[in-house]
């Protein structure tokens, strides 16, 4: 029997990134994938135009009937959308504090396009502290929680080790967007580490919520979380080499 695995995010119709992608990751590495939409959004391969959320009870009844039919492994959550959601999905991580939980703080779109209101950052952070397994920021989602720019990896070193204690969970900082090199750091709440690889030209869609989706595969099969981190990153990476192009924007192959 396969284990299911849930993802809460906003819906790309481009299948290249939130919901969509993260089914086809559940499927491409054994798993049944649920979703909870929370946020309708309108784009394509390379920009976010604009996006409708989704009420608190709508997300929280599409969850409920769900966990009423299913046995969960796992939950990913990504984009929320608005303010509105924040309090869903507190209640969704707190209903399943005995799984793994791996959140990508989606704070904002590539192409710049806000899709959770800065001033209520923190107030997100506050209501998962201590709820969840993991959290995947990328360096300018680290800088908007921190409020400082980071841009080395001792900078990175530290902030996963401040992000790891606003939310008492471990961090794992994406260091993609680093100029020279790509080195993703982990901090797992006592020791870093530090997965390093080689900077690829392509900038494929999607690839926090890949990342995400992927640790969460995973966790559910059993491995420990820093293995899961390593393993997950060395996926991706494996993945860029050989993108999907059918679109404006490279997509992952699965």
């Amino acid at each position: 029997m396969k284990n299911v695995l849930l993802t809460v995010a906003g819906f790309d119709p481009s299948s290249g990134a939130g919901a969509t992608l993260d089914l086809r990751v559940f499927n491409h590495f054994g798993f049944y994938g649920l979703a909870v939409l929370t946020a309708i959004t309108i784009q394509n391969s390379f920009q976010v135009y604009g996006f409708k959320p989704l009420s608190a009870e709508l997300i929280l009844e599409q969850y409920r009937k769900l966990k009423a039919d299913f046995k969960l492994a796992g939950i990913k959550v990504g984009m929320l959308g608005s303010r509105k959601a924040i309090s869903a999905v507190e209640e969704i991580v707190s209903d399943n504090n005995n799984l793994p939980v791996v959140i990508d703080p989606v704070f904002r779109s590539s192409s710049g396009q806000w899709l959770l209101e800065k001033k209520y950052i923190q107030k997100y952070l506050q209501s998962i502290r201590g709820k969840i397994t993991l959290l995947t920021p990328n360096l300018n989602e680290a800088s908007l929680i921190l409020g400082e720019k980071i841009d080395t990896v001792e900078d990175m070193e530290q902030a996963a080790r401040r992000i790891s204690q606003l939310t008492r969970s471990a961090c794992l900082l994406k260091g993609g967007h680093l100029m020279d090199k790509v080195v993703d750091v982990f901090y797992d709440g006592h020791q870093i580490h530090l997965f390093k690889k080689k900077k690829l030209p392509a900038e494929v869609h999607g690839t926090g919520c890949f990342l995400s989706s992927t640790i969460l595969c995973f966790l559910a099969e059993g491995l420990p979380l820093t293995e899961a981190c390593k393993k997950a990153s060395m996926t991706i990476h494996r993945f860029l080499h050989s993108p999907l192009l059918l679109g404006h924007r490279p997509l992952f192959d699965l």
